[in-house]
């Protein structure tokens, strides 16, 4: 690209479908809004037209309303035909959350990765219904505010399956590198990483068209943190490797049609914001953390914003996991305090 000016993300529909409306995005290429009950109230779906039935791509959560709205997607704009198989980008309740739910009452067939199918059938068939000793003791480690602490541990934790439908056994599986037809035309597969583990994204070979899940998105950055599930991860490192692996394939004018927000182009101009606003928050953070400080502490300097109780999970996830990425990359060390909370400090 040289010394040439980054060209501004475009978008071409400024308002987003509601209900069971569609806005077709490009031929036999239909876009529909789900609703969420979160501070990011909605999640994209898309339905590919097969001919005689339909591809879709994410689900939205596994909730009456979610199905009452697919039921009128269905007898609407998809005109009766069937849902033949379920695509899925990657594991999260807002993406697969009805994937059963069309395997099982529509016979869709369920098409995702590996990692993708095993985590999230995994975490629908563990239930409990008080936080197990491990994530408390994650929560202590990344030096969780006390108050949110004690009412946590005497909540009933989220469960996965509260909003993701039972999976059946059996799926297709993709892998990087593969190429799959959906909606008459040829898409390779290329796998993201550190917002969720080999989160698929798809990119067609007969037209200027990214599919990307939560992998690109053009006005918030997906949350990239680190769990009880593996409290070593680099999601930070596994992010950044992607987004550098990623950016090469994109022009700006390309279409990105994403999990979340609206559809745009202007591809390069954003995967070079999201590769540098991470290492600009890894900036901020070290020269932050010349004293010893925990994850719970450095949400000004990262995010910039006040963070409130309902994202402070994830925001102190995130923290996490930015705080472990310089202490995995040699620029801070790490230290517990004694009542269990890692404290990172920049090295020299």
């Amino acid at each position: 690209m040289g010394n040439e000016a980054p060209v501004a993300l475009r978008y071409p529909w400024k308002t987003p479908p509601e209900g069971a409306q569609a806005i077709e995005v490009a031929p036999g290429i239909l876009w529909f809004r789900l609703p969420l009950p979160m501070k990011l109230d909605h999640v994209n779906v898309y339905a590919l037209d097969e001919g005689d039935s339909w591809s879709i791509i994410d689900t939205g959560f596994a909730s009456g309303k979610t199905k009452k709205v697919w039921k009128q997607i269905m007898d609407g704009p998809l005109q009766g035909k069937p849902i033949s198989r379920v695509i899925v980008t990657h594991h999260h309740p807002d993406h697969i959350g009805l994937a059963g739910w069309f395997q099982t009452e529509h016979g869709a067939e369920l098409v995702t990765t590996r990692t993708a199918w095993l985590t999230a059938r995994m975490l629908t068939l563990d239930t409990e219904d008080t936080p197990n000793p491990e994530t408390l003791a994650f929560y202590r480690s990344a030096g969780m505010d006390r108050a949110i602490y004690d009412k946590r541990a005497a909540e009933r934790p989220f469960n996965f399956s509260d909003i993701v439908a039972p999976l059946p056994l059996g799926y297709t599986r993709i892998q990087q590198g593969d190429m799959i037809e959906i909606g008459g035309r040829i898409w390779d597969v290329h796998m993201g990483n550190g917002h969720a583990p080999e989160h698929a994204t798809f990119w067609s070979r007969d037209d200027n068209l990214v599919i990307a899940g939560d992998q690109i998105l053009p006005s918030i950055s997906p949350n990239v943190g680190v769990y009880a599930t593996e409290p070593m991860a680099d999601p930070i490192g596994e992010w950044l490797e992607a987004c550098e692996r990623l950016a090469p394939l994109g022009g700006d004018d390309h279409l990105v049609l994403g999990g979340h927000k609206l559809p745009f182009t202007g591809l390069s101009s954003r995967m070079r914001q999201l590769i540098d606003n991470h290492h600009g928050a890894l900036k901020r953070l070290l020269a932050y953390i010349d004293d010893p400080k925990a994850a719970g502490d450095v949400f000004a300097p990262l995010f910039k914003r006040k963070i409130g109780e309902t994202e402070y999970g994830l925001a102190l996830v995130e923290a996490f996991a930015h705080l472990s990425h310089l202490h995995q990359t040699g620029l801070a060390n790490r230290t517990q305090r004694d009542d269990g909370a890692w404290l990172f400090q920049r090295k020299g």
